[in-house]
């Protein structure tokens, strides 16, 4: 059947007569499937297919062919997050319900950025090689956004579902209309009707957000108790070929789910160490898992101000919603602050967080070694879970679970096709598959971490550098070397920086010039000084200068000052302080 499949693909490209051709030459291919790497491969795409795969001695390029040369570097397929929330935006405000900072920042505006944001999401997604991302709860405002996305090349692949459909809302979720991720289901009725629903919206699939114990009754008794509309919702799903995802974290849930047809679990159990009678049943209904093994490490460091970032986040990630997570270092409530930060700071607090992680990673290894289908993704969009640039991390975890590379890259590639069988579609390096493509510097079976070494990004047929689909704004640099600086990471706080940066006392005192004196100052003051924090009061950004008005906290001293920064060529070259 397959054979028969890629004749007609053949015989089809064949007959174009004009179409864009792209050879990449050279390059070491990554099987998924077999899992092993095969050198000195040429692919060629025709539009936005795989049309040829062989030996490079074997292959004639003509002359008006695209070359790309993958001389000493690896092409695999683009990765898949298959667990996101585009209704969330990573930063500290994006959850009132987890913590209720809405006097200081009007959740409306949260709204509002997300609607405004999707494409800077989006293209962040690429840049970091996603080439497909899976919304596992959004709303009908998003269903319908996404449309807008189909066909640009910038765009990854969006599988989306609507409002989660529960049996409990929190209630700064409700009466939001199009912008509500939640629909109540009190009885089997409403399940069913909030599966037809969304029918008009033509969702991928349809999640449930399986909560028990909020009911007042133990977990097991309220995990029973709703059982039936549990059931309704997939039994209507499937009836209308849509796959049902859920969100079910303890063991209980998770099975009673998988027993009544759940296709997708979308978070790992998190209460107790899994017995082989699950893992089996699991085997048996061929049920996928996407474990999200960091979203609560955003959580609990986030509230307990114990945050750190690693070069990666600090370059790649959304610079304002990075920022605002150290936010809690200087907003005036210190009462609910405190409370948040003793809590997880507490002995009891860390054990329970230390005891959900240490089973989380427990299970995957279990999973994993006994063939259960595994998947990747981070729910993003949850505070402290960065939109794209959390992927790598959630990688490590994986790996620091004893997941070895081949089966990351498995569960980042084609694993994420087989949660809607769309495996023969993308997911792998193949003839007739989708031309979703990243070239890699460097050789991620070696180091999972290799897979954010992205020379080259192939979308849709289309190159992309990874530069080149989003461009950095004088305000982004400014934003960036401003978070690096409360995080105290040297590097990534000098990378916004030109290598001959000029730094003045206001109007015209030279204090040192080039990266190298900045570096000593900077090391030393980051090293030596307590309580180090500078909170952005206002900004103003008039073409390529950006003027910050900022209180610094230094030790017990409390600063203000503005800096006002010169861009050239995308880097800070000048910087003059007034204090």
């Amino acid at each position: 059947m397959k054979n028969k499949y890629f004749l007609a693909f053949a015989f089809l490209i064949s007959s174009f007569s004009l179409f864009a051709q792209t050879y990449i030459t050279n390059v070491t291919v990554a099987d998924v499937e077999k899992q092993k790497l095969v050198p000195n491969q040429t692919v060629v795409i025709t539009n936005d297919f795989i049309s040829n795969i062989q030996k490079s001695n074997k292959i004639k390029i003509p002359e008006n062919a695209t070359i790309i040369d993958g001389t000493e570097k690896y092409l695999v397929p683009g990765l898949v997050d298959a667990h996101i929330h585009f209704f969330q935006n990573g930063g500290l405000y994006t959850r009132p319900d987890a913590i209720d900072l809405r006097k200081d920042r009007d959740y409306d505006q949260e709204i509002a950025l997300a609607k405004i944001d999707m494409e800077n999401k989006l293209r962040r997604y690429l840049q970091n090689g996603i080439t497909t991302v899976i919304d596992v709860g959004a709303n009908y405002q998003f269903l319908k956004q996404r449309k807008d996305f189909t066909d640009k090349s910038f765009s990854p692949t969006i599988f989306i579902t609507g409002p989660l459909l529960t049996t409990f809302e929190p209630e700064v979720y409700k009466n939001l209309g199009e912008d509500e991720p939640f629909t109540l289901t009190k009885t089997i009725e409403d399940g069913i009707d909030g599966v037809k629903k969304q029918l008009q919206y033509n969702p991928d699939f349809i999640k449930i957000w399986y909560i028990a114990g909020a009911d007042g009754l133990s977990i097991e008794e309220s995990a029973r108790k709703n059982l039936p509309i549990v059931k309704a919702i997939i039994d209507e799903a499937h009836k209308n070929n849509l796959k049902v995802a859920v969100h079910a974290s303890q063991r209980i849930t998770a099975q009673l789910a998988v027993e009544n047809g759940c296709d997708f679990l979308v978070h790992s159990v998190d209460d107790e160490i899994l017995k082989d009678d699950f893992v089996q049943l699991m085997k048996k209904n061929k049920t996928i898992i996407c474990p999200t093994l960091i979203v609560y490490d955003g959580y609990q460091n986030t509230f307990g101000q114990n945050i750190e970032m690693s070069n990666h986040e600090l370059q790649k990630a959304d610079p304002y919603q990075l920022g605002t997570l150290l936010d809690l270092k200087h907003l005036p409530d210190t009462l609910l602050i405190n409370n948040y930060k003793n809590s997880s700071n507490s002995k009891a607090g860390m054990t329970r967080f230390n005891k959900k992680k240490s089973t989380m990673m427990a299970n995957l290894k279990i999973l994993s070694d006994a063939g259960v289908l595994i998947t990747t993704g981070t729910d993003a969009g949850n505070i402290g879970t960065l939109h794209a640039s959390s992927y790598l991390a959630e990688l490590r975890a994986m790996h620091k679970s004893g997941m070895n590379n081949w089966q990351i890259v498995q569960a980042s590639t084609i694993n994420g096709a087989k949660i809607f069988n769309k495996e023969n579609e993308f997911g792998t390096v193949g003839i007739g598959k989708k031309a979703n493509l990243i070239l890699l510097d460097a050789n991620p079976i070696e180091n999972i971490e290799n897979l954010s070494e992205i020379n080259t990004v192939i979308n849709k047929g289309v190159v992309f550098k990874p530069n080149e689909l989003l461009k950095d704004s004088p305000a982004d640099l400014a934003q960036r070397q401003l978070n690096a600086y409360n995080f105290r990471n040297i590097e990534a706080f000098l990378e916004p920086y030109d290598e001959n940066i000029e730094v003045y006392n206001y109007p015209n005192k030279l204090q040192f010039k080039g990266k190298e004196a900045m570096r000593k100052s900077y090391s030393l003051m980051f090293k030596n000084t307590p309580n180090l924090h500078c909170e952005l009061v206002a900004r103003i950004v008039q073409g390529n200068i950006v003027i910050d008005k900022e209180r610094v906290q230094f030790g017990d001293k409390i600063i203000e000052a503005v800096a006002i920064y010169h861009i050239e060529n995308n880097k800070i070259k000048k910087v003059y302080f007034i204090q």
